[in-house]
């Protein structure tokens, strides 16, 4: 499996336009970008957010309207002058796949052009393997193709693949054997897939897509910048700056499960031996008791207990100590908390970590909000479809880095 090197880029989702000839693809994504965020607008009303002459929308959306991105709604009358015509996306217009590679199971994904989600496959798993990987891609994207009608199958934009980047360094911890686990050394699963698909496919890590997906789909964009950190088998995280989901250099911002923080009992470990569903699993399964719920019902674990308790103290923690110390550098406004888990155990999870951030002794900084997600728990399947959503469509959410 490789990686993009390139740099994301990072840019304002509010940038004014420009009313030259050469720009007219960024400002095709400036009007599908405002009227995914405001649900419907008129031409007057995006040439007063834009700083785009009336003209130069009118036609714009003529041509989005063409190709059938944009749906004409009822007139609204006003007092005076013309009604005016709000425009609104087309669900049909645009369609995304979105694939999670877990360390548990995967889930592949199909998004319309408004985010919602129209079909979904789930594979579950001891550990992923490359080839049972393909596998399971490529027969689900044959299934889903089945159920659309072929000029829906014509719209499908991409497939983002969300995946851990150098997924073999987990075998111990993810109990796989380690040959197997090497496999992906050498296997570049967006080339494989590219080679049998008649569309682009775009390669993201796995909690990095899920801040993609907060950004793009969920409510926490109002915040010009927040940390984020999505807990499944092993915490992973992202950053957003200035509204723009920031990779880095090689596109591994945010790997804040490599976090120093203190441990329970004393010394420092790393945020992702803390925090982490594994650490819940193994505890259980120290018991003798079962663990298979955490990840085939994470609507739903049931009764826990002492060690979801013992989980949540150590986990809180652990996170409030990773926030603080991400704040001393960036001054974020907000610190979400997202997981793959019951909404009950992650209202508790943040509710803790919002506690014990408040004890600790920030001098000197202003610590974030801390919030919980808005997505929900298959966060990271619909960060991978907002890649070619991303990629093709939008403006300020920086969030394709195109492998292909």
């Amino acid at each position: 499996m490789t990686r993009n090197d390139a740099a994301v880029r990072v840019d304002h989702p509010y940038h004014r336009g420009t009313n030259q000839s050469g720009m007219r693809d960024y400002n095709e994504r400036l009007v599908l970008s405002l009227v995914r965020i405001h649900g419907g607008l008129s031409k007057i009303e995006i040439s007063r957010m834009t700083g785009l002459s009336a003209q130069t929308v009118s036609v714009i959306m003529r041509e989005l309207e063409a190709e059938g991105l944009l749906l004409r709604g009822e007139p609204v009358r006003g007092r005076i002058g013309q009604p005016s015509v709000p425009m609104s996306l087309n669900p049909d217009g645009a369609f995304f796949l979105g694939l999670k590679v877990g360390r548990r199971s995967s889930e592949l994904v199909l998004l319309d052009f408004l985010g919602k989600l129209r079909s979904m496959r789930h594979n579950a798993y001891a550990y992923p393997t490359p080839s049972g990987t393909i596998d399971f891609v490529l027969e689900g994207i044959e299934r889903i193709s089945e159920s659309l009608t072929p000029e829906q199958n014509a719209r499908i934009a991409g497939l983002g693949i969300a995946i851990p980047f150098e997924l073999w360094n987990w075998a111990d911890a993810s109990g796989a054997p380690r040959e197997v686990m090497d496999r992906w050394r050498d296997t570049d699963i967006a080339a494989e897939i590219t080679a049998r698909c008649p569309f682009p496919v775009y390669l993201q890590n796995d909690a990095t897509s899920a801040c993609g997906a907060e950004l793009v789909f969920g409510t926490s964009g109002a915040h010009r910048d927040f940390l984020y950190f999505y807990i499944g088998a092993f915490v992973g995280g992202g950053i957003v700056l200035n509204r723009g989901l920031y990779g880095g250099a090689t596109g591994n911002a945010g790997a804040l499960g490599s976090m120093p923080v203190p441990a329970p009992g004393g010394g420092v470990r790393q945020l992702i031996d803390i925090a982490s569903i594994t650490v819940l699993e193994a505890t259980l399964a120290g018991q003798g008791l079962e663990t298979g719920k955490l990840w085939s019902s994470p609507e739903e674990w049931g009764e826990i207990g002492k060690p979801l308790d013992k989980w949540i103290d150590e986990a809180s923690s652990a996170l409030a100590h990773a926030i603080l110390s991400a704040s001393a550098v960036v001054d974020f406004e907000a610190a979400i908390i997202e997981g793959w888990m019951p909404l009950s155990v992650r209202k508790r999870l943040v509710e803790t970590t919002s506690g014990r951030l408040a004890r600790l002794d920030s001098e000197g900084l202003k610590p974030p909000i801390v919030k919980e997600g808005t997505v929900g728990i298959h966060a990271r399947a619909l960060g991978g479809a907002s890649l070619p959503l991303s990629d093709r469509f939008l403006i300020g959410s920086g969030a394709a880095m195109k492998n292909i």
